[in-house]
């Protein structure tokens, strides 16, 4: 039921104390529920405390009714009534439900206990959703990763794509750098990169986190589950972020996003008034902190992910959906893949062999000219295609086509193939021509040779050529004419 407006309240009270209506008669005029006019009224309520409590079918089941709410909470009405009815309750489901929304033990507001951090003590990290990011023609999702001091406030942040515990631990490596040192603690949510396994207080971190943790001598440290107040200085630093510096921006790259966020923080953010300490800045508050903070090692610990990676047929690794060249000598071997946010890089033992910049696009192919040329000349050296050396002869330029089809990476034997039946069919001064035609015009698919054969054909007047396959043991013939007549019908 609606609840009724001021106005139609007014008028429900006109109409029955000075026009003397009855509740039914106001309903109908006005078009709402009779228990609507009563509770305006206030005679429903007056006529249920001059009767006194009725009894009802519900009264020999309310002490289980309250046990049942006091150990279940949020336990469904419609659940309880199925409960009664195997106890003998006779009544109707709406009238427990009434009672129940009476009756049910509203939950306690919890009360917090403000607490202030020590001076660099810890530090509080998590992730904002920015949103999609065309990286290399893909769209990717693009993330926030803030770090913020919970004493002074001093933030810092970068644009990430992949969510990977390597990316994490590159992240707070930036982060310390960035800082000059580290708290004593970092104060997580409950990623999977971040923790394996949780029940109650038990915790599993991942264990590149620890062994990063364990470097930095910072002691990790997780929120209660399903409470985000528990890192609110983390979670008030993204939302002035996105009001400050994400709204109205388009963040075209990850590295122009970064150089932007970088100037934001040192301009704006840690000029803006300490929460806590104002009118000092968040930048004077840093000044107080950095020298609390650990210091950091001489050697930052390495952050990069490394893993065996297998070369295919074609000298190629594949990571992350994208493929990365190696030297046509490493083709079905095995190396050493590192990355990080920016390199791919590939080693034999402890010699590199090879180094790409990292896409973050989707099943796309990396590779270094000078990969492709050692593969080109290979190609062009080997001796096992049939009838290269007659089509060199009949075409010059052949060779130039052949060099177009390995760049593009096709089957050079099958090329061949049909490029012969093509001059088997068109003769030697058409093929020629037809190789001509289609180098000088950049192309190199085999079906543009053919119509460029063809074509030359019908300007010539030439017959159209019939490749007749006849088995070995069929003589070549003349065939004799015969009159239709002594056929039979």
């Amino acid at each position: 039921m609606s609840r009724p407006s001021p106005e139609q309240c007014a008028e429900i009270a006109r109409l029955h104390y000075a026009e003397h209506w009855k509740v039914g008669t106001i309903a109908a005029q006005l078009g709402l529920h009779p228990d609507v006019i009563e509770n305006v009224l206030g005679v429903g309520k007056a006529r249920a405390e001059a009767s006194g409590p009725r009894p009802t079918l519900i009264e020999p089941y309310v002490d289980f009714v309250a046990q049942t709410l006091a150990t279940y909470p949020t336990l469904r009405a419609t659940r309880l009534y199925d409960m009664l009815r195997e106890r003998g309750y006779r009544g109707g489901v709406r009238n427990l439900r009434q009672y129940v929304r009476g009756v049910r033990p509203r939950p306690r507001k919890e009360v917090y206990l403000r607490t202030e951090p020590l001076v660099g003590e810890q530090a509080q990290i998590d992730w904002a959703y920015v949103g999609k990011l065309t990286v290399d023609g893909t769209e990717r999702a693009l993330w926030l990763f803030v770090m913020v001091l919970a004493w002074s406030r001093a933030l810092w942040g970068e644009f990430v794509i992949d969510l990977t515990v390597h990316s994490l631990c590159r992240s707070l490596v930036g982060a310390a750098r960035a800082f000059g040192g580290v708290t004593r603690q970092w104060l997580f949510d409950n990623p999977k990169i971040v923790v394996l396994e949780r029940r109650g207080d038990a915790v599993r971190f991942h264990p590149r986190l620890l062994e990063l943790c364990g470097a930095l001598r910072v002691q990790p440290r997780l929120c209660a589950v399903r409470r985000p107040e528990h890192k609110g200085r983390v979670e008030r630093s993204i939302r002035y972020l996105r009001e400050r510096f994400l709204a109205g921006r388009v963040i075209t790259s990850v590295a122009d996003g970064n150089r932007a966020l970088a100037r934001f923080i040192d301009d704006i953010g840690h000029a803006r008034p300490d929460p806590a300490l104002a009118p000092r800045t968040v930048g004077d508050a840093f000044a107080d902190e950095k020298p609390r903070l650990l210091a950091l090692p001489e050697a930052m610990p390495a952050t990069e992910l490394v893993v065996p990676a297998n070369v295919d047929s074609q000298a190629f690794v594949r990571f992350d959906t994208n493929r990365y060249s190696v030297p046509t000598a490493f083709a079905h071997r095995a190396l050493t893949l590192v990355a990080n946010g920016e390199l791919v890089r590939l080693l034999d033992g402890d010699t590199e062999v090879a180094r790409h910049a990292r896409s973050f696009g989707r099943r796309g192919v990396i590779e270094l000219p000078a990969h492709r040329a050692a593969l080109v000349a290979e190609r062009r050296a080997a001796r096992d295609l049939k009838g290269r050396d007659r089509l060199q002869h009949v075409a010059p330029d052949f060779h130039i086509l052949v060099e177009r089809w390995a760049e593009r990476g096709h089957n050079l034997a099958i090329q061949v193939s049909r490029a012969i039946k093509l001059l088997d069919l068109y003769g030697d001064e058409l093929f020629a021509l037809a190789i001509s035609e289609v180098v000088s015009r950049g192309l190199s698919d085999i079906g543009a040779l053919a119509l460029a054969c063809d074509r030359l054909r019908r300007a010539r007047n030439r017959p159209l050529p019939v490749d007749v396959d006849l088995p070995a043991h069929v003589v070549d013939r003349d065939v004799v004419p015969h009159d239709l007549e002594d056929y039979d019908e």
